[in-house]
């Protein structure tokens, strides 16, 4: 099963939180994609010389930096019109969740829920 990042999980690599790493480690251990929408990338990278874990991981040949293509563009729209939220980012990571049949590691579960209720989520 895939594992989708969200904002919060690369900031908790960011951080160096053991517990976000040792999820990610295991999935990667384990041969399970991992994937990160672009828009999380775009939302959580400011300074590239201070952000080397980071740097790291979104540069690790295992891990897949997706990106926004019109289809998934129009998807998130429609998901946040139609749950009445206008969080691009949190719509991109559900629906990039959804085409993989994905686990999210997040540290926003109420975010997410509330975009889709049946989302498998790990918190970080």
């Amino acid at each position: 099963m895939t594992l989708v990042l969200d904002a919060g999980a690369l900031i908790a690599v960011e951080r160096g939180d053991r517990d976000a790493v040792a999820v990610i480690q295991a999935a990667r251990l384990d041969g399970r994609a991992v994937v990160i929408p672009a828009a999380v990338v775009a939302q959580t990278w400011r300074d590239g010389p201070r952000q080397a874990l980071l740097a790291r991981l979104l540069s690790a040949t295992d891990v897949e930096v997706e990106i926004l293509t019109h289809e998934v563009a129009r998807a998130t729209g429609q998901l946040c019109g139609a749950t009445h939220t206008s969080d691009i980012v949190d719509a991109s990571v559900v629906i990039v969740a959804r085409r993989h049949n994905a686990t999210i590691l997040s540290s926003g579960r109420g975010d997410l829920i509330r975009l889709d209720p049946t989302l498998a989520i790990v918190d970080c």
